[in-house]
């Protein structure tokens, strides 16, 4: 005999149609909440929810003034369990739910494998657990009829099971569709002369043969060597080509000398922009210029990022004497920036007054001119810091005068509170009971939501002073 303890009220519209048939959970089965694990209950989650009618319980089933169930199968009478959290009533209505629940549940896989929204197999999953539930006996209800929506879903998986098997001989027919066509777009390309893109193609089709469902062996056999053939054609072809273009390459060479004579022309060049851009020009050139051999291509390269390199190196040391031209806005900014942290840290009864020397220390700062790039992110990241440190201030200030603030905290606050009523309530009755497992449980659960209550009734107490 199962004894029921208090059954918790879940909520049918937070449910998902798998979850909505579950047994209603019971504080024995409530895992003890702690500070990192519990979400904050709210007065809408824990208002009472009106339960379905359960109807025709009577017909299928009676209960004892104990609270004690019985079905009326067609074996006889069976004992289904106890109930002691409420009326006889309550216990046969409590015994009737759970039937309806395996009603819902067939209704729900006969509705997903009619949309085709399931596969055949799932939908025998759960044929299987509704059937071995009726031959558990814990519930009432009438026995023939869901038996007999157990069998008109066998029907539809059978059908289902067809469907199926002729899916798969379609996506086998696609599979060897898609695979002729890749050998004859492989057969046509084997007169390309796109050597680069036509190359990635092979290497791309090859790949997307692999991801291809396997059919029939030999004909898949005899496709791939038709596919193979056409790319080693290409591939001969590709390579002749090569060993021509070889010859053409030394003519190549003439084109790296000029860009070398162009390049150490541009060294005379006084304008920094300008410079640049030339020598953008060039090594832009140099890279769509034709190689020569490895030997000359180095040598013609030395010489020319040779004449690059003294460009950039005396514009550097033009940067190195205008960013010491700079060097006076150092001392300046670092005066201001002294000042700026002096302000630290914030004091809320002199907010404004502080606010206005930090934004007359600011003006000045912006006055004072740029910085030398070695020294811009070291002060700059020191003012964003004194910035920051106002910026978090009035953010808290806000924060703590914010009535939205102080409003969640107090709900929050309620709803703890209508937590542990529940609890307590949920106590009393397991210790009437005599049961101490659930009484320990729930004591447990209790505390934890006790000293939750309290850290947010300090938060509202902080927020309204």
């Amino acid at each position: 005999m199962n004894e029921v303890p208090i059954p918790s009220t879940p909520n049918p519209e937070a449910l998902s149609p798998t979850e909505a048939h579950t047994e209603a959970p019971t504080p024995a089965s409530v895992t003890a909440p702690t500070p990192a694990s519990v979400t904050a209950p709210t007065p809408a989650s824990l208002k009472p929810v009106a339960r379905a009618a359960i109807s025709q319980a009577s017909q299928w089933g009676r209960v004892t003034s104990d609270g004690t169930v019985f079905l009326k199968a067609p074996e006889g009478e069976v004992e289904v369990g106890q109930y002691a959290a409420g009326s006889p009533q309550d216990g046969l209505t409590f015994y009737a739910r759970k039937y309806d629940d395996l009603v819902v549940e067939i209704e729900v896989i006969q509705t997903r494998i009619k949309e085709s929204k399931t596969s055949a197999d799932a939908a025998a999953l759960v044929v299987k657990r509704v059937r071995e539930a009726l031959s558990g006996r814990s519930f009432v209800g009438d026995i023939v009829f869901l038996e007999q929506m157990c069998a008109d879903v066998d029907v539809l998986i059978d059908q289902k099971r067809v469907t199926e098997r002729a899916r798969k001989a379609a996506l086998k027919e696609s599979a060897r569709t898609a695979r002729v066509t890749l050998v004859e777009e492989a057969e046509k390309m084997s007169g390309s002369s796109s050597w680069k893109s036509t190359t990635e193609r092979y290497s791309a089709i090859v790949e997307e043969w692999k991801t291809l469902p396997r059919v029939d062996r030999n004909a898949e056999q005899e496709m791939w060597k038709r596919l193979s053939n056409a790319r080693t054609t290409f591939d001969k072809r590709r390579r002749a080509h090569f060993h021509e273009l070889d010859a053409e390459r030394k003519e190549a060479l003439s084109v790296k000398r000029e860009l070398i004579t162009r390049a150490q022309a541009a060294l005379g060049t006084t304008d920094p922009k300008a410079g640049i851009k030339k020598f953008k020009d060039l090594m832009d050139a140099w890279k769509k210029a034709p190689r020569g051999s490895r030997a000359d291509e180095d040598k013609l390269w030395k010489r020319f990022k040779a004449a690059q390199d003294e460009f950039f190196d005396t514009l550097k040391a033009s940067e190195a004497a205008e960013e010491e031209k700079l060097r006076p806005n150092v001392s300046v900014k670092e005066e201001l920036i002294v000042k700026a942290e002096a302000l630290l840290p914030v004091d809320l009864t002199a907010l404004k007054t502080q606010k206005f020397q930090l934004r007359e220390l600011q003006l000045a700062w912006e006055k004072a001119g740029e910085l030398p790039k070695k020294d811009r992110a070291r002060l700059d990241s020191r003012l964003k810091k004194v910035e920051d440190a106002f910026r978090t201030v009035e953010e808290k200030q806000w924060t703590r005068t914010n009535p939205q603030a102080l409003a969640r905290a107090e709900d929050t606050a309620n709803a703890f509170a209508g937590g542990l009523s529940k609890y307590e309530r949920q106590l009393e009755q397991a210790k009437a009971a005599g049961d101490t497992k659930t009484t320990a449980q729930l004591e447990d659960s209790i505390n934890s939501l006790r000293a939750l209550l309290g850290a947010v009734e300090n938060t509202a107490a902080d927020l309204s002073s």
